[in-house]
């Protein structure tokens, strides 16, 4: 769902399905109007200009990251709606035949979302604890978690934060599972591989919010600029952070695309990404599948070229999250709370231009 869509608003797509409601996801929609595209996978959505969007006291657009209590009662809303019609299907018809303003006040009659959106964005409750160790891996998508610290974000909510650099994401599932990080930076697959047990012990892991969408590319050495058609690629060795990680799912998608099968035609090894550039100028890759700084960095040292970016295969997906075990949320639910307040400030902060 799009955190700044109107959950109110017939039109908008929040978890699933299609515009014309008549379809399960959106690359049905499109193959029903034959427009799907080779490498289409699905759409955003940001609501429609002008729809009202619910907010914490009254009804706005939320237009912005920079509005998180807004943001923070508009996810609210959305979650009472997912509960109540569990599909967009039913939500959109729904709206669409007794209206958004009917709707609006027959759930809101039910449902106090006044009290509800307080909770979230007003809850003031005791810190069960404030001193916390959050993981991350040293690349741009972990902006949000890693400058919330100088910046003042995780003080602001009465939280003293460790934050710790991980050399993979391995590393950062493990050291997540012991207990030694109470939440950490993740790949979007990544909690639902742990909850599971998809390469490790089956835990309830939850992924509060995707820290960015797009942002990756396909990276291939230079020796290879011949080759801009995948279906020369076999026999390539290829890169990519980890087994559970929309790079691997991407690549995988792509070639198969092409008609090369990922599991025989070519090589894919996890690599943690500060080491792809080394193994791409040393010839133990022959590409690679990764987020930057190290798709530029190929660039900059003149070792690799980038290939393709990632939302040229899929426009809008996600990649990076903000991950935390069900048991840290339901056992400390004011700090869990704290600290996802730091991390949306932290990522408007980060969203806004003028900051970079």
């Amino acid at each position: 769902m799009s955190a700044l869509s109107n959950p109110f608003n017939p039109d908008a797509i929040l978890w699933r399905g299609c515009p014309c409601g008549l379809h399960a996801s959106m690359w049905e929609h499109q193959q029903s109007l034959g427009d799907g595209g080779r490498y289409y996978a699905t759409e955003t959505t940001s609501g429609v200009a002008g729809e009202p969007v619910m907010s914490a006291t009254t009804i706005n657009q939320v237009d912005s990251w920079s509005h998180t209590e807004d943001v923070m009662a508009n996810v609210a809303t959305s979650a009472i709606l997912n509960g109540i019609f569990q599909t967009d299907v039913s939500r959109r018809g729904f709206l669409k035949a007794i209206g958004s303003g009917t709707a609006m006040a027959a759930i809101g009659s039910i449902i106090p979302f006044d009290k509800v959106h307080a909770a979230i964005v007003d809850a003031k409750g005791p810190l069960e604890k404030t001193d916390l160790n959050i993981g991350f891996v040293p690349i741009t998508c972990a902006t949000p978690i890693i400058m919330a610290k100088p910046l003042g974000f995780y003080e602001k909510y009465g939280l003293n934060v460790d934050v710790i650099k991980t050399a993979g994401w391995a590393v950062s599932r493990d050291k997540s599972l012991s207990g030694e990080y109470d939440a950490a930076h993740m790949l979007t697959p990544m909690p639902l591989a742990i909850t599971v047990g998809a390469g490790s012990t089956e835990t309830p892991w939850t992924m509060p919010a995707v820290e960015n969408i797009n942002g990756q590319a396909i990276v291939l050495a230079m020796k290879h600029k011949d080759k801009q058609d995948p279906r020369k690629w076999k026999g390539f060795t290829f890169g990519v952070p980890f087994e559970y990680s929309m790079h691997n799912f991407l690549l995988r998608y792509y070639v198969a695309e092409a008609g090369i099968d990922p599991d025989v035609d070519i090589q894919i090894r996890v690599v943690p990404p500060p080491e792809m550039v080394a193994n791409l100028a040393a010839g133990n890759l022959d590409g690679y599948l990764s987020p930057d700084p190290f798709n530029q960095r190929a660039v900059y040292d003149g070792v690799g070229f980038i290939y393709k970016l990632t939302k040229e295969i899929w426009e809008g997906h996600p990649c990076c999250a903000f991950a935390a075990s069900r048991k840290f949320i339901d056992e400390t639910p004011n700090t869990f709370l704290a600290l996802f307040k730091s991390i949306l400030d932290a990522t408007a902060y980060s969203q806004n231009m003028d900051n970079r």
